[in-house]
């Protein structure tokens, strides 16, 4: 690399932040991005999908996250801070397949959907509660594992911090040593 593109980098990099190929995936990710934004224009479905957009937005950022960052903080007040995260994962996965499969859970599309397969939606419900199930009872083994080797293996005690580089040691007293 000769001076000229090593200043241009210097430059670029103190007055962008980053080196230009983050700029060039920056730039390819929006045109990606463009695209299909354009092709949800030439959708026939704009004006619902509008309106699906906002609710969504509105639903999850005015009533769902203050509800859930009030359950988390209940949680954080009420359990041990090594037993939140047992609980908040299978909670949110469970959140996410609920999110993903609510039609086919509330049996809503029951024609649409034995028209397509030929099958009934009553079993999602049953299946979506077992794999909930399968969540919490995996979730709760893992944290009795967890207690159980930590009741086995106690930490050892915190051992003192060593000093500051260029601190001047000072010897302790010697051990063993009779006076």
């Amino acid at each position: 690399m000769n001076r000229f593109q090593a200043r241009f980098q210097a430059k670029f990099r103190a007055g962008y932040g980053a080196p230009p190929l983050h700029l060039l995936a920056l730039v390819a990710c929006f045109a990606v991005a463009g695209y299909a934004v354009l092709k949800w224009f030439d959708a026939p479905q704009v004006i619902r999908l509008f309106v699906w957009f906002a609710g969504a937005v509105i639903a999850h950022d005015l009533i769902l996250y203050p509800l859930y960052a009030l359950v988390d903080r209940g949680l954080v007040r009420t359990l041990p801070v090594r037993a939140v995260n047992y609980i908040r994962v299978p909670v949110m996965l469970a959140a996410l397949l609920l999110l993903v499969w609510w039609p086919l859970i509330t049996g809503h599309p029951e024609a649409q959907y034995r028209a397509a397969t030929a099958m009934t939606t009553s079993l999602y419900l049953g299946r979506y509660l077992l794999v909930v199930a399968a969540l919490f009872a995996g979730s709760a083994l893992l944290y009795a594992t967890r207690l159980i080797r930590a009741s086995r293996n106690p930490a050892p005690p915190a051992s003192p911090a060593p000093p500051p580089a260029g601190a001047a040691v000072r010897p302790g007293p010697a051990t063993g040593s009779q006076n």
